[in-house]
């Protein structure tokens, strides 16, 4: 990596994890809503592919495979509409929103950085297209599946990207260097300083998750974390720079 296409290696970043979700239903409009008029720097959701109406790819934000967890209907996202996930209660009567509405409620695309999760299968095509219309975005892509980044990378050569760890591993490096991403996105409990080192040398900024306890956030910038996502960002702004 060669640049800092997302200006991450100045500040820290305070990134509402599926917009607040410890505030209002997760990867709904009224959490990402409440993420962003806090300020946050920026947000994170998950995406699935889904088919609409007309039969066309649309990108679904949920989390799960499922509905189940979520929302008050049972089954797999894929075998539902988009107009069949509005539809349904995933809190407080919020529906399951399509990637274009939550995008929508950003008021300054080129500020916001909006860090999309590749979660379902076969979304980085889908992904892709999408954001080739969207070229205001501030856009992060990042995934725990590093065929399906490698294959969106393949599509798309522009956008940040970020692969995803939830543990260490020895080819960490080797796979930032192969997608030519943008940052490193990890699980909390693997910050330590020799990580943090070996990404600096390498010229990869770290984002970490999920972070929702001030102390722990405090610990994160003062190791040199460039960012955290967090479901609380109401106990984190302070930090944020």
């Amino acid at each position: 990596m060669n640049t800092d296409p997302l200006n991450l290696t100045s500040g820290f970043a305070v990134i509402g994890h599926r917009g607040a979700a410890g505030l209002a239903p997760e990867n709904t409009l009224p959490s990402f809503q409440i993420a962003l008029g806090m300020g946050c720097r920026g947000i994170e959701l998950d995406v699935h592919r889904v088919v609409d109406a007309n039969g066309l790819f649309r990108l679904g934000v949920i989390h799960d495979e499922r509905l189940d967890r979520t929302t008050n209907r049972r089954g797999l996202v894929a075998n539902f509409t988009a107009e069949a996930l509005s539809a349904v209660d995933a809190g407080n009567g919020a529906g399951v929103p399509l990637l274009d509405e939550v995008v929508r409620l950003i008021e300054q695309p080129a500020q916001t950085l909006v860090n999309i999760e590749l979660k379902g299968k076969n979304t980085a095509a889908p992904t892709a297209a999408f954001l080739d219309q969207h070229p205001e975005l501030q856009a992060l892509v990042s995934s725990f599946d590093h065929d399906e980044l490698r294959h969106f990378r393949r599509l798309d050569s522009g956008t940040a990207v970020a692969p995803l760890f939830s543990r260490t591993r020895r080819n960490l490096l080797d796979t930032a260097h192969e997608l030519s991403a943008a940052s490193v996105n990890v699980a909390y409990p693997m910050v330590d300083k020799p990580l943090l080192e070996t990404c600096k040398e390498a010229g990869y900024p770290v984002l970490t998750y999920t972070v929702n306890h001030p102390e722990d956030a405090q610990r994160m910038k003062s190791l040199g974390v460039a960012g955290i996502f967090t479901d609380r960002p109401d106990l984190m702004m302070q930090l944020q720079a």
